[in-house]
């Protein structure tokens, strides 16, 4: 019987950048009552806040609640009356100026360049350095149809794996590529959540949109843990009915 249910956020548990709706939020609180929870994704902590944090209901157990920003390169939990870091993992100067670098070389090279933008399409996330193709404040509209099938991504991120070898370089939400340190990806982060929790990785699940080679949920498949690929958050939510049926 699992332990604990781990679960990407945009595409999975929420449309991309956008807050729990309310029907998940309670859903989530409910699967707390009978497992411990992760959430892993390429956000930073600010953005975990404004999607989750904020939007889980008033009874939900925070305490069973691990929340794993930047591909789990960062780890926050509930204590007392607030939200906490357990440790971050940070990128050097150097290494941030390495990346930033090859990100403009590869578009240039590629030639991706969208006729709209909407906000900064490179965010320094501290431990990862995110490419979002139209922009941080691009409309979920604009999103969904520039790239569905991740066929352009590939090559984008073909392309970055040339000029940056040693780093993990990978696809997630609607029209991002994260780039983190080597070995870093879901399935690290998942190793990591074993650690702090105690949690064995064979009494976790996972559940993710994105379970398919080169996709950023993919990781957690290799790692050997029992997978659930959705195509939305409303699939998410009959997916979580059916566990808390199984363990409740």
């Amino acid at each position: 019987m699992k332990k604990l249910v781990a679960f990407d956020l945009d595409g999975t548990l929420a449309e991309s950048k956008q807050p729990l709706a309310p029907e998940m939020g309670a859903a989530i609180a409910t699967l707390l009552g009978v497992a411990e929870v992760a959430v892993i994704s390429g956000g930073d902590w600010p953005q975990f806040d404004k999607q989750v944090a904020s939007r889980l209901p008033a009874d939900a157990d925070r305490g069973r609640l691990w929340l794993m920003p930047t591909t789990g390169t960062k780890l926050f939990v509930h204590r007392g009356s607030g939200w906490t870091p357990l440790y971050a993992e940070l990128f050097s100067d150097e290494e941030k100026a390495r990346i930033l670098a090859a990100f403009d070389a590869s578009l240039e090279a590629t030639g991706f360049v969208p006729e709209e933008v909407w906000g900064d399409r490179i965010e320094d996330r501290g431990s990862q350095i995110t490419f979002s193709a139209l922009g941080q404040q691009a409309p979920i509209a604009a999103k969904e149809v520039w790239d569905p099938d991740f066929a352009k991504r590939r090559i984008i991120q073909a392309d970055l794996g040339e000029r940056l070898p040693g780093l993990s370089i990978n696809m997630g939400g609607a029209t991002s590529i994260d780039v983190t340190r080597e070995g870093v990806d879901k399935g690290y982060g998942l190793k990591k959540l074993s650690a702090e929790s105690g949690i064995a990785l064979g009494d976790m699940i996972f559940i993710g949109d994105a379970i398919f080679p080169g996709g950023n949920d993919y990781p957690a498949k290799l790692l050997g843990l029992d997978t659930v690929r959705v195509r939305d958050p409303r699939e998410t939510i009959a997916v979580i009915e059916a566990i808390v049926a199984c363990l409740g």
